[in-house]
């Protein structure tokens, strides 16, 4: 072992300067997550990949459960983005896939649910919706929240 001349004080000292700047990174880190909107602080490292409904080119970030194919939204589309309540559907051929009922803010999933012969209960985060291993019970309230209001909202769009 080596022995240092420096008393216990100093080395305390110098360990605490040591440990500053990562102190400071950290919280610099937690202070922009903390002041982001809610679509910065839950994009993925990548950034969102955008698709198109096929008909109506309105643009949207689809959940990752959804997984690839073609998928059309049904909801209202402001500025060529998905925004409101409403539905995410992936169609393979003249099937129907998974859907998302929920909410969308600028072509953005906000909270809501994926039915696909299951469900996935959440809020949009890390590309997907509901990736929280333990959700809490009031959040899981909100999004089926979400999503029978945006079935109910789909319905009347269908029923016109």
């Amino acid at each position: 072992m080596g022995w240092s001349e420096a008393g216990p004080e100093e080395e305390d000292t110098e360990l605490q300067q040591q440990k500053l700047p990562m102190a400071a990174s950290a919280l610099a880190v937690v202070t922009s997550l903390w002041c982001a909107t809610p679509s910065q602080a839950q994009e993925p490292s990548g950034g969102p990949a955008w698709s198109k409904d096929p008909a109506s080119h309105c643009q949207f970030v689809s959940p990752a459960s959804l997984t690839a194919g073609p998928t059309y939204w049904t909801g209202a589309c402001p500025d060529n983005k998905a925004s409101g309540p409403g539905m995410l559907r992936r169609r393979d051929g003249d099937r129907a896939g998974p859907a998302f009922f929920g909410e969308m803010q600028a072509g953005v999933p906000v909270i809501g649910v994926i039915d696909d012969e299951g469900y996935r209960v959440g809020r949009f985060k890390n590309g997907d919706i509901g990736s929280d291993a333990e959700l809490e019970p009031q959040v899981r309230l909100d999004a089926f929240r979400a999503a029978a209001k945006a079935a109910r909202d789909v319905a009347t769009l269908y029923a016109k």
